[in-house]
């Protein structure tokens, strides 16, 4: 299984805060975000897997936990 996290906006978007996904078939964090939500992902996304921050085509596997963090802007 992977333990998808969501944080801020996209926790809202999604409806949820996290999930457990089956691993099978699920290769990157791009797999992981089809698999979980049913929209594109925003531009500058941050993903971390493990709690370290990665591309989006990083690579996952059973028991990893992917967090998806929206765009943050400030000034």
């Amino acid at each position: 299984m992977i333990q998808v996290k969501f944080f801020a906006s996209l926790r809202e978007r999604v409806g949820k805060a996290d999930m457990l996904l089956p691993a099978t078939g699920l290769t990157t964090v791009l797999d992981v975000w089809a698999a979980a939500t049913d929209f594109d992902m925003p531009a500058n996304t941050l993903v971390a897997v493990n709690h370290e921050y990665v591309a989006r085509d990083a690579k996952v596997k059973d028991g990893d936990e992917v967090a998806f963090f929206p765009p943050v802007t400030g000034g």
